[in-house]
């Protein structure tokens, strides 16, 4: 298998480790990889959304719930060696605690935990990093280490994560209310904070998107502050003065203009000190898009380990990194990667969010690397064993005649994502209304080895109008065109074996940006034959936002549209793309569906307001209605 398993889980002890530190959940999910190595015992709730709670049934396993989950070290304390002490003053240090965990059968801890839990130490990290030297930390955790490691699995984990601190009370500063998705309000704006200047923490002042449904959120140029008049802080996202200020930028991503910005449901924080007797501040922001900005006087967040996955990255025996794909970090991120064979996949994911995908995911493709998105997946050391039966038919087609109508498929994205698979995607196949219209769910066909019950469950409990297809690429996420040449084929025929496996013949594929950085590649004829080749795919949907792209060398290929907003601006932006149409013959859309924002309930409402000329149909029949008029064009 790609990503092996480590048994059948037969008995399993339950803990809800929810409300425990992120120090405790690191040395529960060490723990479990040690211990799940050998045979699947431990299964853990993370979360207070309880995400992972509903699979639990399904493992057929006997569970046992436990009220203490720290009493489960001492149940399984002699299955371990010791604790790796990580360093709380060097946070990537707890990687390295980790990828030592794995090597030598520890956990990985804080010199307070081990001595609490009686567990003695292996290896003390403690002093033996510098807290701002990334690259030297993890050169030495390449030269000494990987040699050890298993060269089949590459991770790549944030170190820490932030969490936000209960009770915290916000004031809004500042909001937009209209829909702006051109800059077109971009203006310098002053904010008052001097009401803020009581707390004896500092001043936060947070930036997010004041409408979440379309991906435009608050972008900020410049910042400016001023304590009774005296500048006492100016900076531009992106540069070393910022970063004295970002307090959490986690959720964040630098823009082509020198911006930062945050969509959806992320923000940023920015951290002011102002001299003491201060009795005014301003702050003055070039700002733009669709803002809320709020304030408070109390640190509204923490920073501790990031727990998850681990217990897959320790059970492989891993090496855990995480290196931006940009500057230093990137050039050693590319020395990785290049010491892993083809196909190896690079399992987690990338700082700095989107530029940090599209810049992480092109350089693991020009290694011949595919990445699955994993890092906030739970439990993989148990799902990964439960077996399943996971149908490798090919779901009947609907029956459909060529007509001169417009023919829409609508495809939710994110199924490359396994943890999406695990949580989001979970939520929104039990909601009541799928099903109302036909849709094509985006799922990893990588499930078939690393959560099979979870695929299992998707394709036993679809109804007639839920159509399962690829996620972008295939067989893992990936640029198939910054695959080196010799090596393309390789991917194509993993992809080829997994698709046949799960049932699958269509996918949402990506591929790497422009030399501008504002658009896609298409994919070219080199492409697709080798999908052709390899795969049993009978059509793409390319991500390419206008929808205009088609080609047909073999395997029909079409760009994705992807209108913003919600159910009715949809509609009017669906109506605004077909005003040149003449209704002389059928068109064809391929529409995106914002796993994030949107609903089943959204995909009904829009199905019930795209009347004449729309028709609304499953990936199989559009692909199928598709070449069926291709080929009588071509006639």
């Amino acid at each position: 298998p790609l990503l092996p398993n480590f048994g059948r889980p037969t008995r399993l002890d339950f803990a809800d480790i929810s409300t425990l530190h992120g120090n405790d959940q690191l040395l529960l999910t060490t723990l479990q990889g040690v211990v799940n190595r050998r045979r699947p015992r431990l299964y853990f709730n993370y979360n207070a959304e309880n995400y992972d709670v509903p699979w639990l049934s399904g493992t057929g396993a006997a569970v046992t719930r436990h009220e203490r989950p720290l009493d489960l070290i001492a149940r399984y304390r002699d299955e371990v060696r010791g604790a790796i002490l990580h360093d709380p003053d060097v946070p990537d240090s707890v990687n390295v605690a980790t990828t030592l965990a794995g090597l030598e059968n520890a956990v990985a801890a804080t010199a307070e935990q081990a001595a609490a839990h009686r567990l003695r130490t292996i290896a003390d990290l403690r002093g033996r990093f510098g807290a701002e030297d990334v690259l030297g930390t993890y050169r030495w955790q390449l030269a000494n280490l990987f040699p050890r490691c298993t060269r089949a699995l590459l991770t790549g984990l944030p170190p820490t994560r932030t969490v936000s601190v209960e009770g915290v009370r916000w004031r809004e500063v500042a909001r937009e209310t209209e829909r702006v998705r051109d800059s077109a309000n971009r203006a310098v704006r002053t904010f008052d904070l001097s009401q803020e200047l009581s707390g004896e923490e500092g001043v936060y002042l947070r930036f997010q998107d004041s409408l979440t449904d379309d991906g435009w959120g608050a972008s900020v140029g410049s910042v400016k502050v001023k304590a009774d008049g005296a500048e006492i802080a100016a900076f531009t996202p992106g540069t070393d003065a910022e970063a004295a200020y970002l307090f959490d930028g986690l959720n964040s991503a630098l823009g082509g203009d020198a911006n930062r910005f945050s969509d959806g449901g992320g923000y940023f924080i920015y951290r002011f000190t102002a001299p003491a007797g201060t009795t005014e501040l301003l702050v003055e922001v070039d700002l733009w898009n669709q803002y809320l900005v709020t304030a408070t006087a109390t640190a509204p967040t923490r920073v501790e380990p990031f727990p998850y996955f681990r217990d897959y990255a320790v059970a492989m025996r891993a090496m855990v990194f995480w290196l931006p794909p940009t500057g230093p970090t990137g050039e050693l991120l590319d020395e990785i990667l290049s010491q892993v064979e083809a196909t190896t996949p690079y399992a987690g994911w990338f700082s700095n969010d989107v530029a940090g995908e599209w810049g992480g995911v092109d350089r693991a493709s020009q290694h011949a690397v595919e990445v699955v998105p994993a890092d906030y997946y739970m439990n993989a050391t148990v799902h990964a064993g439960v077996p399943a039966k996971i149908s490798d038919r090919v779901r009947p087609r609907p029956p459909a005649t060529l007509r001169d109508r417009v023919y829409l498929t609508l495809t939710v994205g994110e199924g490359d994502n396994v943890q999406y698979c695990q949580r989001r995607m979970r939520q929104l196949w039990d909601d009541r209304e799928r099903g109302a219209v036909p849709t094509n769910w985006t799922i990893s066909p990588l499930l078939a080895d690393i959560g099979p019950a979870l695929l299992a469950y998707y394709q036993r409990t679809a109804t007639a109008n839920d159509l399962l297809v690829a996620g972008p690429s295939g067989a893992g996420y990936t640029y198939p065109g910054s695959w080196p040449a010799a090596a393309l084929d390789a991917y194509t025929e993993l992809t080829g074996r997994f698709l046949r496996r799960t049932g699958m013949d269509l996918v949402y594929a990506y591929n790497h940006r422009n030399e501008e950085g504002d658009g896609w590649v298409a994919f070219d004829e080199r492409i697709v034959a080798s999908y052709r080749k390899n795969t049993p795919l009978r059509g793409i949907i390319q991500s390419w936002e206008t929808g205009d792209l088609l080609i047909d060398p073999g395997i029909p290929v079409i760009g994705n549209f992807s209108p913003q907003g919600g159910a009715q601006e949809y509609r009017d932006t669906l109506l605004k793309r077909i005003e040149g149409w003449d209704g002389a013959g059928p068109l064809f859309i391929a529409g995106a569906v914002n796993a994030w924002n949107w609903t089943p309930a959204d995909i009904a409402e829009l199905g019930g307001l795209l009347t004449e000329p729309f028709e609304i149909v499953r990936g199989d029949t559009f692909f199928k209605l598709l070449t069926d008029f291709t080929a009588t064009r071509a006639g």
